[in-house]
């Protein structure tokens, strides 16, 4: 299955196959799921993530044109962060205890989510979804982290509230670098 972010093979028409509607409805569900985590509502933003999430960052490397392909890290080698439903879990509880140092005081973030692309699977209710994202963080009174880049998300359709679970995030920033002090946001 390809995916937004390989090369997009000849032939593969850039607009997604789905509908109008199901496109608006995975729009609305990405924003909802920005606010939750700009508003740190993490419990409610914990019941969108499936229970086999895989939520990945593979690092990026500066290549020569003619290895670009090879820019970022494969799965099972470096990554910023490569966790399941249960080490998020685990980092959203341990934010609860107010012992998380890096987030005390809390961050302000602003996610800022655009150029959703939906494609179908050959799954009926699952869907790729392509995005860009610009993650403004501040903390104390001069930390300042900006960070952006694309995420290409595995959404499955679902009978809650909400309409869909992640099932698997994989984010790349656009960077080579990243000069923030932590990693402590969800993205």
């Amino acid at each position: 299955m390809s995916t937004y972010l390989e090369a997009r093979p000849s032939g593969v028409p850039l607009a997604g196959n789905v509908t109008p509607e199901t496109h608006y409805a995975i729009e609305q569900f990405l924003y909802a799921e920005a606010e939750l985590l700009d508003d740190e509502d993490f419990g409610s933003w914990l019941q969108l993530i499936a229970e086999d999430m895989r939520y990945w960052a593979p690092v990026r490397m500066n290549r020569l044109y003619r290895e670009r392909k090879k820019s970022l890290s494969p799965p099972g080698e470096s990554a910023y962060f490569d966790e399941t439903r249960a080490h998020l879990v685990q980092r959203v509880d341990r934010l609860k205890t107010r012992m998380a140092w890096a987030e005390d005081p809390p961050s302000r973030t602003r996610h800022l989510i655009t150029n959703v692309r939906v494609r179908s699977t050959a799954q009926p209710d699952e869907f790729i979804v392509g995005s860009a994202f610009y993650v403004h963080r501040t903390r104390m009174e001069r930390d300042l982290d900006s960070f952006v880049g694309k995420r290409e998300d595995l959404l499955r359709r679902t009978d809650t509230e909400s309409g869909y679970e992640i099932a698997r995030r994989t984010v790349v920033f656009d960077v080579s670098t990243l000069l923030a002090k932590n990693l402590s946001i969800f993205f």
